[in-house]
């Protein structure tokens, strides 16, 4: 199959022929009708995840069809349209028995513990486990852009920060989770304050429904977020993942609000200090979010329906699969307004 190989950290990501990935027992190949180019592959490719193990193919945020599947697989999966989470679950553990299998005591991440999904094929372990189905609604380029930001934007806001109608919601960085995030909130009947950097973002979060949209290089956000929602955000979101934005997001807050904490936070910004006492003091919660069970996609798909949100414009540019170099470079400066596809075989 055509793939795009990394030989070390930073490496050039070249084009190349591999052998076709083969199904272990337990688990399914799909052909990868479209895959999006997230940060965290970024981060994998300067390498920041001590997991990877070069070679390397990237890629982890992907839909297709089933081609192949393996002789423990108890599911009718072949042929099906599918897309499965980043973080795949073995289904036997604590975790997973508990129904955290995006949490699972030996989580195997394509594009990270494996080779991923920039590549005509891609493997998914604990096919029955992770392997989701797609509505005949959906087609291959949305329900790749929800991937890995998508989903844990879902799953963060609706689950981990158990958002309601009217509430005010502060979403700092407008990258691929962020403005996931200002759809989410604002679909769910949120007033959304979008903070960035980037004109064309802010711009595409208001589309999306952000009500507010602030400039973080022209005025502070927290005293802006403060003025705006009459005296701090009920919930707020990190989508960027920083020193400063972590700490943004916490002094944003109202007493008694809930933080999620959704980009990651590696390299230099690993480890950041928070201002705890204000936690203690106000009451607030911090909590994180790392993307969301297979289980749990039914029922995003069905808020997806219901919520009208516009996926199609959250995708920014299509490109074929040999320009995946350019698109990972991009994700250093934080370039991209959207969601970045690659596109297999078209």
């Amino acid at each position: 199959m055509r793939a795009i190989l990394v030989d070390a950290p930073r490496g050039v990501p070249t084009p190349t022929t591999v052998p076709d990935p083969v199904p272990p027992a337990h688990g399914a190949v799909v052909r990868v009708r479209a895959t999006g180019v997230c940060r965290s592959d970024w981060h994998a490719w300067v390498g920041h995840d001590p997991t990877v193990r070069w070679p390397h193919v990237p890629g982890h945020e992907f839909a297709g069809e089933v081609v192949a599947v393996g002789t423990e697989v108890r599911g009718d999966w072949l042929g099906a349209r599918v897309t499965a989470p980043f973080c795949c679950g073995c289904g036997e553990c604590g975790t997973c028995r508990a129904g955290h299998t995006h949490l699972c005591e030996r989580e195997f991440q394509p594009g990270f513990d494996g080779w991923g999904s920039f590549a005509e094929y891609v493997p998914v372990p604990w096919a029955d486990v992770n392997l989701a189905r797609l509505p005949e609604t959906l087609g291959f380029d949305e329900a790749a852009s929800l991937g890995c930001r998508f989903m844990t934007a879902f799953h963060g806001l609706v689950d981990r920060a158990a958002l309601r109608p009217g509430e005010t919601v502060a979403v700092f960085g407008c990258g691929g989770v962020g403005l996931a995030a200002v759809a989410i909130a604002a679909a769910a009947g949120a007033r959304v304050v979008a903070v960035d950097l980037v004109p064309e973002k802010l711009a595409l979060a208001r589309e999306l429904g952000a009500s507010v949209v602030l400039d973080a290089s022209r005025e502070d956000p927290v005293a802006a977020i403060a003025a705006a929602s009459g005296g701090g955000a009920d919930v707020t979101v990190d989508a960027l993942g920083s020193r400063a934005t972590s700490a943004q997001g916490v002094l944003s807050l109202r007493p008694r609000g809930r933080h999620v904490q959704l980009g990651l936070l590696l390299g230099d910004e690993a480890d950041p200090p928070l201002p705890l006492q204000r936690v203690v003091r106000h009451e607030l919660t911090v909590v994180g979010g790392h993307g969301m069970p297979a289980r749990a996609y039914p029922r995003l798909f069905r808020f997806l329906e219901r919520g009208r949100v516009p996926l199609a414009r959250l995708i920014g540019e299509r490109r074929p699969l040999a320009e995946a170099g350019p698109a990972l470079a991009a994700m250093e400066r934080f370039a991209p307004v959207g969601v970045t596809l690659l596109l297999p075989g078209r």
